[in-house]
């Protein structure tokens, strides 16, 4: 089983679990906001680490990532009130800083001309983790979620229904009679 065989959610969440072990969590990450668009702080404790899993997947299948690129990609669109909404970058605080922790831990390394790419430690970590996931997978250990259908009611008309009629479908007649019951 190789890393684009199984779902990248179940790796994402898999490989976290492992850099959790293995790395620290910068001390802003409990208060800061993920980038402009987001109204609050993210929900989950552990949310750094999925996002640098999130960080060496999309090395790996970017094969070169830079600040700017995985800026647009987590970004996402603001809530403006009446205005249109608008695409917004995410914090590059935040990406840099998973991107140095990784480049540190050995995960990832300096690419020529410029950015970052997985290295070979990286690529051993996501590969064990595919076959771990490819496992429990088999084991059925992940929830499956299903989506029900939604049931939309149709309008039934009945026998009983008055039907509409449009006005110049009536006859002259129809079309007095209907004016002398108004007045």
């Amino acid at each position: 089983m190789g890393i684009y065989d199984v779902p990248s959610k179940y790796l994402i969440e898999e490989t976290s679990k492992i850099l959790g072990q293995e790395l620290e969590q910068p001390s802003f990450a409990t208060y800061v906001k993920t980038g402009v668009h987001k109204e609050r702080a993210p929900q989950r404790d552990d949310w750094f680490f999925v996002r640098m899993a999130s960080i060496m997947y999309r090395a790996y299948k970017w094969q070169v990532i830079g600040t700017e690129r995985l800026r647009s990609y987590y970004g996402g669109r603001k809530n403006r009130g009446l205005k249109t909404e608008h695409h917004y970058k995410a914090s590059g605080k935040v990406i840099r800083s998973a991107v140095q922790t990784l480049e540190k831990a050995g995960y990832l390394e300096v690419a020529k001309p410029k950015g970052r790419k997985i290295s070979v430690k990286g690529f051993k970590l996501l590969n064990e983790m595919s076959k771990v996931v490819a496992k429990n997978m088999q084991e059925d250990k992940y929830k499956k979620v299903i989506k029900e259908k939604k049931v939309t009611k149709k309008k039934v008309e009945t026998e009983f229904a008055p039907k509409r009629q449009d006005n110049k479908n009536m006859s002259k007649s129809q079309d007095k009679k209907m004016k002398g019951d108004r007045k």
